[in-house]
């Protein structure tokens, strides 16, 4: 039932961004910059010398990034103001400026692992039984800082798979301002404590969606409002952080998608993002989005945000609301039921449960559907991406951690129209780590964060032992009759043949 693909993806630190870097700021423990002595040295630097030191950056460095010298002007203007006034800098010297307060930042550098898959938008020019995928990863580099980023290839016909070349740079994209869900935003500022007098004041300042100029306007009139809300200062500054997670990425258009990197930009998301969940989202109008909740961490609190796009060039970042929405894991069911969005949650980091919501983006609470009950699964359970539609039902490969912190695949079938009920369950794992897929990172763990069906088959990329990424190929008539069976031997057939 399941065949292993000797396609293996692996970690390549040479993937490096040009980041700004300010001397006295890359540790937490640091609060002084050490900005102004080095600007001082720079600019006492006789121009010859900063001739030879911007030939040896440019010899070294220029064919590492696709447009270096538009990098370190920019990194040159976000550090300018620190120039003192006086005679104008030649160009050389503020290149120069803009590489000493640059350096390459390594998004793979510890790590590559976790993906998900979806269907291509652009199906063209395939061989028949073929399909064209896009998967994402989650890569970490130093420091332990989590992006998310992309690779594409084609699948068939058969189990043949192939992974297209990346590309030798990678970027980040421009940070754009977005529109906010008001309503969202309410439940936001009350589920970090605002106060419930300066909240309610605020948001009847608002209309249903809101730019970054009309939330400052109406915190001015809170501000206003002071002597008599003790709790607007703190509002202040919590809406003012919320709107800073929700944001618009924007690629340049000449660049491919395996070079496009997400990296964390918002507070709640500014020691990484993890573990993003795709799904092509079909609406009821037909349109096609495709949809990622992940996870956000900021380095002592995690919370769930999502991602969308339809080309995969324009992302937007937004944020959830409620108690549905807590903690790791929500994976969304790719189309409405009943007129309202389904997501699996673990929001009580344990069990897997289901959550609704009307709108996509504030979520329920709801029922739990499934707990650990057998050896394999003792510590937790929940789901290894969005769950994928059959005939029989909605397929959900689930993770399970048990003794020595082993995590193995498994399966769940719900019911189409009611996916609250569990139609059936795989007994033992569907997949554990091979003796050749043990050791990594974190041993002993084989992961997913979605899956795709074409013709029949089932496509499971997973993350090994959080150090590489290999891929599966299931039957997935073969898993629905075992589902539905219930029967589950011990040890299920594995074919390590490519």
């Amino acid at each position: 039932m399941i065949t292993r693909s000797e396609v293996i993806l692996r970690a390549d630190p040479s993937r490096v961004l040009a980041r700004l870097f300010v001397p006295g700021h890359e540790l937490p423990t640091e609060t002084e910059s050490r900005a102004t002595g080095v600007l001082a040295r720079i600019l006492h630097l006789p121009e010859d010398a900063v001739r030879g030191a911007l030939a040896h950056v440019r010899a070294e460095y220029l064919g590492r990034h696709r447009d270096l010298p538009a990098i370190l002007a920019a990194h040159y203007e976000q550090i300018a103001h620190r120039i003192p006034d006086g005679d104008p800098l030649t160009a050389d010297r503020k290149a120069l400026l803009g590489a000493t307060f640059t350096n390459e930042y390594s998004i793979e550098g510890a790590a590559l692992f976790n993906p998900s898959v979806v269907a291509h938008p652009d199906q063209s020019d395939l061989p028949t039984g073929a399909v064209r995928f896009v998967m994402s990863l989650r890569a970490v580099g130093e420091g332990h800082i989590s992006s998310i980023e992309f690779r594409t290839g084609v699948w068939g016909p058969g189990p043949t798979l192939r992974l297209d070349d990346p590309g030798r740079h990678v970027e980040q994209g421009a940070i754009a301002r977005t529109r906010h869900d008001r309503d969202v935003f309410a439940d936001r500022l009350r589920e970090e404590g605002a106060d419930t007098e300066s909240t309610r004041y605020l948001v009847s300042r608002l209309g249903a969606e809101f730019d970054y100029a009309e939330l400052e306007s109406a915190l001015h009139e809170l501000h206003g409002q002071q002597v008599t809300r003790h709790g607007g200062a703190h509002t202040d500054e919590l809406a003012r952080s919320l709107v800073r997670n929700s944001y618009r990425v924007v690629f340049d258009i000449d660049s491919t998608l395996p070079e496009r990197v997400l990296w964390p930009y918002g507070p709640a998301e500014s020691h990484g993002m993890e573990d993003a969940r795709f799904v092509r989202f079909i609406d009821d109008d037909a349109a096609v989005r495709y949809l990622a909740p992940y996870t956000a961490f900021d380095g002592n609190h995690i919370a769930p945000q999502l991602i969308s796009t339809t080309d995969f060039r324009t992302f937007t970042i937004s944020q959830f609301a409620g108690p549905g929405a807590k903690n790791k894991g929500l994976a969304l069911f790719p189309r409405r039921i009943g007129g309202r969005y389904f997501a699996l949650s673990r929001w009580d980091r344990e069990n897997c449960s289901i959550t609704s919501s009307p709108d996509g983006r504030r979520w329920e609470d709801g029922p739990q559907i499934y707990e650990p009950r057998e050896p394999y699964e003792l510590i937790q359970t929940g789901n290894c991406g969005s769950p994928l539609e059959t005939e029989a039902g909605w397929l959900v490969l689930t993770h399970a951690v048990g003794p020595m912190r082993e995590y193995t695949i498994g399966a769940l079938l719900l019911d189409l129209d009611d996916p609250t009920k569990v139609l059936g369950r795989l007994r033992e794992p569907l997949m554990r780590a091979d003796e050749d897929e043990r050791n990594g990172y974190v041993p002993n763990v084989v992961y997913s964060c979605g899956a795709m069906v074409h013709d029949g088959s089932l496509l499971l990329p997973y993350g090994v032992s959080d150090a590489s990424v290999r891929f599966a190929f299931l039957d997935v008539a073969a898993l629905l009759d075992r589902l539905t069976t219930g029967d589950s031997p011990a040890t299920m057939p594995a074919n390590n043949a490519a």
